[in-house]
């Protein structure tokens, strides 16, 4: 039967072999060892005799696990009620903003309808004025309140028509009254000649007419039966009339006045409206894009732009910023570009605020966040120092990966980044190279990061990278903790590092400093967890926070082009929250985002705040350090990339390609007159004189030398504006430029040649100048073949047997034939042959066949010379 070992059975018990060992001695049972075997009588006494112990162990276990569990629950009920808090915290924070959004929306309608209301009283007010103060008119009621003058007086005049016919009517039946009336007083004469009616005998006719003249010479009126009435009630109907009119009138313009006026003041009126809704809509655009309200008014100025641009940014007449440039000293034109400080100074007086624009400010994007919107976020560690120091060994010994042993050298070529979690904390690392020819990655990996872990090896000390790193570092304002690596060998001495690095102010805390300094060994996992604790408590300083409840935004880390998924973008969230199928813009690349891959490859659907995440969508590669925002509306994105990239196109189509003596002959071989300009500068005069003579003798009928200015002094910063806008090269004599002028060549691509001997420059300047000069075409003989027999070829026609006489014929040559002595073809070989193989060239001593190109006309004895022209170049 099998016997059972000691340490089986403790493990059967839950103790340790000791233990067991002990009971079985205490028992009178035999064992020496672990390892000892027991016969099943033995092991069924221990089992009767530990059975109570095993039973205790059960139910201690048992009583374990069930506190765990309760624990756990415990923990977990806490959990969910301190999430339910921060959600109920949260709701109640968004009802008191929905709160104060109402409120305010409603005292903005009650101001708006106050002052709506106050502006229609006053509307009211003024047209009862104008209603009092208008001449009232006799117009029909009906007519319009305000109509034209031609109009007015029209109606006028209808009106008088109807009343001088109403009294021509009137007049006619008095008329015919006064003729009826004499007639019955005549005949009462002669009935009763007695009575008193006697006396009202009508006068004779020759009275009548003689009367009628009189009144016709005092009063003027031509007609025959008009009386003094009738010509009083004309004369008023006349004054009446013109009175009418000249009211009519003056109505007509006081109305005018009085709609003008309010005219202007409705159009005033809607202008402010205007105004006002479109100060509402950027407020709303503003909070939409998370912008900072108080910095609505501020206009934003590329650096560099003209008076025109400002003009027209500002929206003022251009002239105000002339006049304004003229009384400070600086009078400028309307092309002429300003300096910032310029620029500030004109805004300043104008009562405007300006921010000056770099052309990297122009693509980056600025964003305002609500405190109390910002949540901790984890930070983002660089990891920077020389090349070999163990900057991916000290990421391997935190992330427990193998990432150094499979890069190319045993160094990072990349800019790679993950995510470690550390007692619940997230840290985010960014490992950048460390070799002096990634120092441009290094320094867009400061960029984005929040603390700088510098490694630095404790027996190597402070090397070339080590200091880039720390200027990067500093150039970027963001801590450095300095982790010394390597203290497990032998030649370590982490004290000279920390005495290397105070001589570029890297200083420890424990001297006075701000720099936290901890003692790793990567490879031995040595003070791997102070280092991490030292992060967390720098980023515990630091109080890193950002908005999670928003678009994304961040900065691109790395680009490349996959054959099978496209552009593939390595993005590091600063902000917001990353969704797949947002739209974004990266630089001048835009698109959607397909797919989210981890750090380890997995597929991810968000990403936070300091989030690294590879992105699959965009369409085309964009450049590394590139600032992304996502937008709600593609077409946005696709929109500002494409003005991004037409003003890329348009900056470097405008760029100026100075002139320098290495590709003069290039810049200028199109050029039917050529030019070279020169800046001379020398330390005397006489230097100057003899470069004028010398230059003066060279021959200049097809390249001219222009001294445009010439001066002694060192070469200064005034001399290379002038050679930047005159495209000329700068000459030096025993000078040497300014560190200003030096900076300011090197940025506008402006040479400067410095000479101690004038010889050397003259002969340097000569070459240039032969170098301009259009080379000559000579004609170079390569062969001669005679023609020995002509025969026919189908399909091709006459082709020459031929024996090559003279040098070697090739098929590229051009070749003439002569006969007698006399050209009588000049061209192209159709074919060059030996036996039935076609061949490229065909020495002198053999045989072959040439066929001419659309020529027939071959006999035997006729030569055909085979040549070249090439291009010789000028020596003078």
């Amino acid at each position: 039967m099998a016997k059972t070992r000691v340490s089986e059975l403790a493990k059967e018990f839950g103790i340790t072999s000791k233990e067991m060992l002990s009971h079985l001695k205490d028992m009178k049972i035999p064992a020496k060892s672990a390892s000892s075997a027991l016969e099943d009588a033995y092991v069924s006494m221990v089992r009767k005799k530990l059975a109570p112990q095993l039973k205790a162990r059960e139910e201690e276990l048992r009583a374990a696990q069930e506190a765990e569990e309760a624990a756990r629950k415990a923990e977990e009920e806490a959990r969910r009620a301190a999430e339910e808090a921060a959600r109920r915290e949260v709701e109640e924070r968004r009802q008191r903003e929905r709160a104060e959004e109402e409120r305010r929306r409603a005292e903005e309608e009650a101001r708006r309808a106050a002052e709506e209301a106050k502006a229609a009283e006053e509307e009211r007010r003024r047209a009862e004025e104008a209603e009092r103060n208008r001449v009232k008119d006799t117009a029909p009621k009906s007519m319009p309140k305000f109509t034209s003058l031609l109009e007015q007086i029209a109606q006028q005049e209808e009106v008088l028509k109807q009343k001088k016919e109403e009294e021509a009517k009137r007049r006619e039946e008095d008329k015919a009254k006064r003729v009826s009336r004499p007639q019955e007083r005549r005949g009462g004469g002669r009935q009763d000649r007695r009575g008193p009616a006697a006396m009202d005998v009508a006068p004779s006719p020759e009275k009548a007419a003689a009367s009628n003249r009189h009144n016709k010479r005092h009063h003027g009126h031509e007609g025959p039966d008009e009386d003094r009435y009738s010509r009083m009630a004309r004369s008023a109907e006349e004054y009446n009339r013109e009175r009418v009119l000249e009211d009519a009138r003056a109505s007509v313009e006081e109305a005018s006045r009085e709609s003008t006026g309010r005219r202007k003041k409705r159009k005033e009126h809607r202008k402010a409206q205007a105004a006002q809704a479109a100060k509402e809509q950027a407020i709303q655009e503003a909070l939409a894009n998370d912008q900072d309200i108080s910095k609505l008014d501020v206009v934003k100025v590329p650096q560099g732009a003209t008076v025109a641009e400002l003009a027209d940014l500002l929206d003022i007449p251009a002239s105000d910023i002339v006049k304004r440039l003229f009384l400070l000293g600086t009078p400028l034109t309307m092309t002429q570009s300003m300096s910032d400080e310029l620029i500030e100074l004109v805004a300043d007086d104008l009562g405007r605020e300006v921010k000056v624009m770099t052309k990297e400010e122009e693509n980056s994007f600025t964003f305002y966040d609500d405190p109390a919107d910002l949540l901790p976020r984890a930070p983002v560690v660089t990891v920077m120092g020389h090349v070999d120091h163990g900057k991916t060994s000290t990421l391997d010994a935190i992330r427990h990966t193998g990432v150094a042993e499979g890069e190319a050298g045993g160094i990072t070529q990349h800019i790679g980044a993950s995510q470690v979690k550390i007692n619940g904390r997230t840290i985010t690392f960014v490992d950048t190279p460390g070799h002096e020819t990634f120092t441009a990655m290094r320094a867009r990996g400061a960029k984005v990061t929040d603390i700088v872990v510098l490694v630095v090896a404790a027996d190597d000390g402070v090397m070339p990278q080590t200091i880039e790193s720390i200027n990067h570092a500093k150039a970027a304002g963001v801590p450095i903790v300095v982790a010394v690596n390597k203290i497990d060998r032998d030649d370590a001495n982490p004290d000279r590092v920390r005495q290397e690095l105070t001589e570029y102010g890297v200083i420890p805390e424990e001297w006075g400093g701000e720099n936290m300094f901890v003692n790793i060994s990567a490879k031995k996992n040595m003070g791997i967890d102070e280092l991490l604790e030292t992060i967390l408590l720098q980023a515990d300083v630091l109080e890193l926070k950002a908005n999670p409840n928003t678009f994304a935004s961040g900065y691109v880390l790395e680009a490349k082009l996959d054959r099978g998924r496209g552009s593939v973008a390595t993005l590091l969230v600063n902000r917001g929250t990353l969704h797949v199928g947002d739209a974004l813009v990266a630089g001048m690349s835009y698109g959607r985002v397909r797919a989210m891959l981890g750090q380890n490859g997995q597929p991810v659907t968000e990403a936070g705040p300091s989030d690294p995440v590879e992105i699959l969508g965009l369409s085309s590669v964009p450049a590394a350090g590139d600032e992304f925002r996502v937008f709600q509306d593609e077409r946005d994105a696709r929109d500002l990339a494409e003005s991004r990239s037409l003003k890329a196109r348009i900056e470097e189509q405008n760029k100026v390609k100075h002139v320098t003596l290495e590709n003069l002959f290039d810049t200028m071989e199109d050029a039917e007159v050529k030019e070279l300009n020169l800046v001379v500068k020398a330390d005397v005069q006489g230097s100057i004189e003899a470069l004028s003579d010398a230059l003066g003798k060279m021959d200049q009928s097809e390249v001219r030398i222009n001294i445009i200015h010439s001066a002694v002094g060192a070469i200064s910063e005034t001399d290379v504006i002038l050679a930047d806008a005159s495209n000329a090269i700068i000459i030096g004599f025993g000078v040497r430029p300014e560190a200003k002028a030096r900076a300011a060549a090197e940025r506008d691509n402006v040479q400067i040649k410095c000479y101690q001997v004038i010889y050397k420059a003259i002969e340097d300047i000569d070459a240039a100048r032969v170098g301009m000069l259009k080379p000559t075409e000579e004609e170079v003989q390569t062969g001669v073949a005679e023609v020995r027999d002509t025969f026919k070829v189908p399909k091709v026609g006459i082709a020459a047997g031929c024996m090559v006489t003279e040098g070697e014929i090739s098929r590229d040559d051009s070749v003439r034939l002569t006969r007698n002595g006399i050209v009588v073809f000049d061209g192209k070989m159709a074919s060059l042959r030996r036996y039935k193989d076609d061949v490229k060239s065909v020495k002198a001593g053999y045989e072959c066949g040439i066929g001419l190109e659309n020529y027939q006309d071959i006999h035997p004895g006729d030569l055909i010379e085979g040549y070249k022209i090439v291009q010789v170049a000028r020596t003078e």
